[in-house]
């Protein structure tokens, strides 16, 4: 753990009864949709959504399509700087904690960690930091260490003795395909993540979890209509078991349908070839009040926050961690490790 700062975590339960806390970050798929007159009714179609999906991918043993439930615990990640006197906490990550509860046996397992993620930092750097530096460039760069300091904090993290007391494995997250690239089918196949697609190249997003110290690769469900990136560490297809993945899936095919329905609630599936698009208008919208672009704008907010209560008055310190934990790396390459 580095000496500069000490993670802490807390925990709060995603069901019908949700409500954000003051640190929560807004855009955050399901925290947006907790928010309004519908809240009750968009988290209640929602957990139905996840669950029906969940039973229709564990049909195993399950005639009547309603043995599991779904559980899930948003886990937020806040961190405290060890040179600050008041012991501020920042809210720096959010991820969901899934159990799968079978309704046969009342046996609860433990699901996988991740799934849908959520930070402040990256907002300042994709909301703040970039296109201040293309502010009146004639094409767009990006800098060499870009995401150097949220992947080094992310996998900060991920090595602590934290998560490795909370959490058995490491964790997944699973978000939305990009619409900047082509993506084509394999013959590869898993009997609960479907078929395979691979992409033509990587995108930023791609490069940006590569420095959290994840790959990815990219999926289309049984029933679903366009694949999902999943972002993982470690063997994707074999580290967890297909009830751990089926709830994954199920739980951000329906956050994707909600808030991406125009690629995830598509009313034809995607082909052996699949540029998605969210000018599609051959869609179904589903029955969840989503704020698409209240969310978009709350990213630069967030980002601004960011910059002002986290960037700018530690930035010496988090300069100096970054220069550290990369020159370690580059010891550790020179001998082997």
């Amino acid at each position: 753990m580095a000496d500069e700062f000490t993670f802490s975590t807390t925990t709060t339960r995603f069901d019908e009864d949700y409500a954000p806390s003051s640190s929560s970050r807004i855009t955050t798929n399901f925290a947006n949709l907790a928010r309004g007159e519908q809240r009750q009714q968009n988290l209640r179609r929602a957990l139905t959504m996840i669950d029906r999906r969940f039973n229709d991918l564990a049909d195993w043993d399950n005639p009547e399509q309603d043995r599991y439930a779904v559980e899930a615990d948003i886990v937020s990640v806040e961190l405290t700087f060890a040179a600050d006197a008041e012991g501020q906490r920042f809210p720096l990550f959010e991820v969901l904690d899934l159990h799968v509860l079978d309704r046969w046996t009342g046996e609860r397992r433990h699901g996988i960690v991740g799934n849908n993620f959520s930070s402040y930092v990256r907002d300042y750097d994709f909301s703040v930091r970039l296109p201040a530096l293309n502010a009146g460039a004639a094409s767009s760069t990006v800098p060499d260490d870009f995401g150097d300091l949220h992947g080094k904090l992310f996998q900060e993290f991920l090595d602590s003795d934290l998560y490795r007391e909370r959490f058995p494995q490491a964790p997944v997250i699973c978000i939305s395909v990009s619409t900047s690239r082509t993506y084509r089918r394999t013959d590869n196949r898993h009997p609960v993540l479907g078929v395979e697609y691979r992409q033509d190249e990587h995108s930023l997003t791609d490069a940006y979890f590569a420095k959290m110290g994840l790959e990815v690769r990219y999926f289309m469900p049984r029933g679903a209509v366009a694949p999902l990136a999943f972002y993982f560490r470690g063997d994707l297809l074999n580290d967890y078991s297909n009830l751990q993945l089926a709830g994954t899936v199920a739980t951000m095919e329906a956050f994707q349908k909600i808030y991406r329905p125009e690629i995830y609630n598509a009313n034809s599936a995607a082909g052996r070839t699949y540029r998605p698009s969210l000018a599609h208008e051959d869609f179904s919208r589903p029955q969840v009040d989503y704020d698409r672009e209240e969310r978009s704008r709350l990213a630069v907010t967030q980002g601004r926050f960011t910059e002002e209560h986290f960037v700018e008055p530690h930035r010496e310190v988090l300069e100096r961690w970054v220069a550290g934990c990369t020159a370690a790396a580059l010891v550790g390459r020179a001998a082997g490790v």
